[in-house]
C-alpha cells in the first residue's frame, strides 16, 4: 500500500490519523493486526529464538507464513533480525522496544480474550440458533 501525503487546514500531515484512508497508522495497523503477528509478538515476548523455536512454538503456522510476517514485522520495526556469521548462518529475532511497546496491546488482548471467551461462545451459540429471517442471518462459520 502506498501512503499519500495529505496536509490538514495547517498544512501539517497526521501519519496518525486512522480515520484517513492514507494513513500510514492505518497501514501499519493493517499489517500488524493479524493472528500471525499477534502470535509472533507474544512468542517472542522478552526472548530472542531462532526461526525455528518460532515456528514450532505456534501451532499451525506454516514456514510460509512465518517468514511473510517475520519480514513485515522487521519492516516496521517491531522484530529484529540477527544473522551471525556461521556454517550454517544462524539467524535470531527478538522484539525491538516498539515490538515490547505492542506486546502490552497483544497482552491485554490474550487476557481479554481469556476473560470473555465463554461469553463469546454463548453469544455464537445463540446466533447460530436465530431464525434466519428479519435479515438476521445463520452463522458464516
Amino acid at each position: 500500500m502506498v501512503t499519500k501525503q495529505v496536509k490538514d487546514g495547517t498544512g501539517a500531515v497526521d501519519e496518525a490519523d486512522l480515520t484517513r484512508a492514507d494513513s500510514l497508522a492505518r497501514e501499519i495497523f493493517s499489517d500488524v493486526a493479524n493472528k500471525w503477528a499477534f502470535l509472533i509478538i507474544e512468542t517472542l515476548g522478552e526472548r530472542t529464538l531462532r526461526f525455528g523455536e518460532v515456528r514450532d512454538a505456534i501451532e499451525g503456522i506454516s514456514h510460509k507464513m512465518l517468514t511473510q510476517n517475520l519480514r513485515m514485522l522487521e519492516h516496521n520495526g517491531l522484530v529484529e533480525r540477527t544473522v551471525h556469521p556461521t556454517v550454517p548462518p544462524r539467524v535470531e529475532y527478538t522484539l525491538t522496544e516498539p515490538g515490547r511497546g505492542l506486546r502490552a496491546t497483544v497482552d491485554a488482548m490474550c487476557a481479554w480474550t481469556h476473560r470473555y471467551l465463554a461469553d463469546i461462545e454463548a453469544a455464537r451459540g445463540r446466533y447460530s440458533t436465530k431464525p434466519s429471517g428479519n435479515g438476521s442471518r445463520g452463522s458464516s462459520r
